[in-house]
């Protein structure tokens, strides 16, 4: 993907092999692809016979492409009009790259906006959102928290922000570590377990119960789905009520963006924006320096933020995306995209038409 070195998430054979079936002319994966997993490419090769090897703006060139994080701005003026193009494309928070798409005429399909009729999202591995989050945010917690393994400390805390699926798989999560295995060796040693709280995103703008709250946190975790990016849920100025030891996770990946308006900030404002090659940042990291400005970062505390949280294990994240990508992928090899019908097509011709990119529009409910 062009990315961080830690992004390794290529799709398997196995997508590749559904590609074939499906009906495609010619397959171009890009050379080297799928080494960061240790797939070889001869693997790809032996999937289908119409696999070829290709460089990077000849995979661009191609009637679909296939990519899980969207392209940088330079790689989508590569694309040619009309093609399409299936990839994490984040509508909501990213409306300079909805109009750029638009002006491009490329059809965008968002991975992440692909939904069944009731909103929820049919390409997600949320279950791994929180699970690799909240297990590396308790590493850090037990190595901040001096009376971690101690029998006689008071039960943990851990404070979910956001009620939807996300923080439901967080807060499980956090009631067992993050991790099944210390969760049993804490069991086995007598060690109080975690209380965990789970707070819907209406009560977060309650002040001064929020700052009760977050006096007695260990862990806060941001899972917030927010009608207005522009404002935080925990305000900079409030993180100074977490005690010290506390740590801080960020589960919403929503970016700092200061070309809308208005500008768009993380939910936790002060966070860093993290990725797989540095997902935790101590409060004296050098980060916080190069941050723009007109972020507050006075009050800080340990730190994990990460574009992908699934990416953590990639090749169990790439399996559960490809098999949920096939159905999906099958429409545009029978239907031009023009033909789709959001209200009346088939199941996931309907997610298809809702997830394009010159249909799709902002509104309360998405």
């Amino acid at each position: 993907m062009h990315k961080e070195a830690g992004e390794k998430r290529d799709f398997l054979p196995s997508l590749v092999a559904f590609l074939d079936r499906a009906g495609a002319r010619e397959i171009v994966v890009e050379d080297g692809y799928g080494s960061g997993m240790d797939v070889s490419f001869q693997e790809y090769l032996d999937a289908s016979p119409k696999v070829r090897i290709g460089t990077y703006d000849e995979c661009l060139a191609q009637d679909l492409v296939v990519m899980l994080r969207c392209p940088d701005d330079a790689s989508l003026r590569k694309l040619r009009r009309g093609t399409i193009l299936f990839s994490m494309l984040h509508y909501p928070t990213r409306p300079q790259r909805v109009a750029l798409l638009r002006e491009l005429g490329i059809h965008g399909i968002s991975l992440d906006g692909l939904t069944d009729d009731n909103g929820r999202r049919l390409v997600e591995n949320l279950h791994s959102v929180g699970w690799n989050g909240v297990q590396a945010a308790f590493g850090e917690l037990a190595r901040m928290h001096r009376r971690f393994r101690e029998p006689s400390r008071r039960p943990l805390r851990a404070t979910v922000l956001g009620a939807g699926a996300v923080g439901g798989h967080a807060a499980r999560a956090a009631s067992r570590y993050g991790d099944e295995k210390l969760r049993q060796s804490m069991v086995a040693a007598g060690v109080p377990g975690v209380e965990v709280t789970l707070l819907d995103y209406d009560l977060t703008g309650h002040e001064n119960y929020m700052l009760t709250r977050l006096e007695s946190t260990d862990l806060l975790v941001d899972a917030t789905y927010r009608p207005d990016s522009s404002r935080p849920v925990i305000p900079n100025e409030w993180v100074a009520a977490l005690p010290v030891h506390a740590v801080m996770l960020d589960l919403s990946v929503d970016p700092y963006d200061f070309t809308s308006d208005p500008p768009s900030m993380k939910g936790i404002e002060g966070i860093p924006e993290g990725n797989l090659d540095q997902y935790v940042f101590l409060p004296d990291d050098p980060v916080y320096e190069r941050m723009d400005p007109r972020i507050k970062t006075v009050h800080r505390r340990v730190a994990l933020s990460c574009y992908s949280w699934p990416g953590v294990h990639p090749r169990a994240c790439m399996e559960v995306y490809g098999q949920q990508l096939e159905p999906l992928l099958q429409v545009v090899f029978e239907r031009p995209l023009g033909e789709l019908d959001e209200r009346h097509g088939s199941y996931f011709e309907r997610a298809v038409a809702r997830a394009e990119s010159t249909r799709w529009h902002k509104s309360p409910t998405r």
